[in-house]
Formats: structure tokens, sequence, C-alpha cells
């Protein structure tokens, strides 16, 4: 990785290691080995967007410091994204979404008719049997033993 670029192709920046790592400094104790490592997957670029690079601080600093002093760092470096907001994302009947606001009518009826899994679950597998049954008559769906 040679350059960042900011708002434009034309606003490019050589990229500095030493000065990033002190700029996530200032959110948590995080060593310039860290940061080469979490670089590594950019290696074969020659621009990066700044907003990758936030990303990567991000990543840093939670792992360092936790959800709150990310959050500080990401909301202080917002300007670099679109719309500047903290969202999380979850995949959700195979696409990458953080609401549902956006989906049609549709598409909400088959996220709430997905059976939702859990890993560490209680539930012994009769009650699940069950469970599956009745979400399944709920949303007029077959469902074959």
């Amino acid at each position: 990785m040679k350059n960042i670029i900011y708002r434009n192709p034309n606003e490019v920046e050589s990229f500095n290691i030493k000065r990033f790592t002190k700029s996530l400094s200032k959110y948590a104790k995080v060593s310039e080995k860290e940061v080469k490592e979490a670089l590594e997957n950019f290696d074969h670029y020659d621009n990066l967007h700044v907003s990758c690079l936030v990303e990567v601080g991000m990543k840093l600093i939670g792992k360092k410091a936790g959800d709150k002093v990310m959050k500080e760092y990401f909301d202080d470096h917002a300007e670099w994204f679109d719309e500047g907001k903290f969202e999380r994302l979850r995949r959700i009947t195979g696409y990458l979404v953080g609401t549902l606001d956006r989906w049609n009518d549709a598409k909400k009826a088959e996220e709430s008719a997905r059976v939702k899994h859990s890993v560490n679950s209680s539930i012994n597998d009769a009650e699940r049997m069950v469970a599956l049954e009745t979400q399944a008559m709920e949303h007029n769906i077959a469902y074959a033993r």
C-alpha cells in the first residue's frame, strides 16, 4: 500500500505506518506490528481509501479498548463515510443489512418466516420440532417432518 485516497483520486497522500499507529494511540495502545498484521490484506493495493484505514483502526481499537472507545474513534473519523453513523450489519436471508427499513413486504415476510438458529440452545429436540411446526403454521408454510 503506497497511497491513501481521500475524497477524490486527486487527493492522494503517501501512507506512513508510524503516523497511522500514532493516531491510533490516542484511543488504545496499538503496536506497529499489530498495524502491519492488520494491513497485510491490503498489501497488493497501490491505493487505499481512507475509510478502509478507519475500519482497520476500529478493529484494532475494538480489540484493545472495547466498543465504546471504538465508537468514539469512528465518530471522530465519520466524515470519511457517506452516512457517518455506526451501524451493526447482519446477514439475513443472504443479504448484509443493518435494518429492514428499506425492504419490501415480501422480503420482510421471508425474514420473519425464516428459522432462527442458536449456537447454545437449551431447547430439546422435541420442543424444537413443536416450535418449528408452530412457526411454519403461523406463516402458512408447509413443514415436512
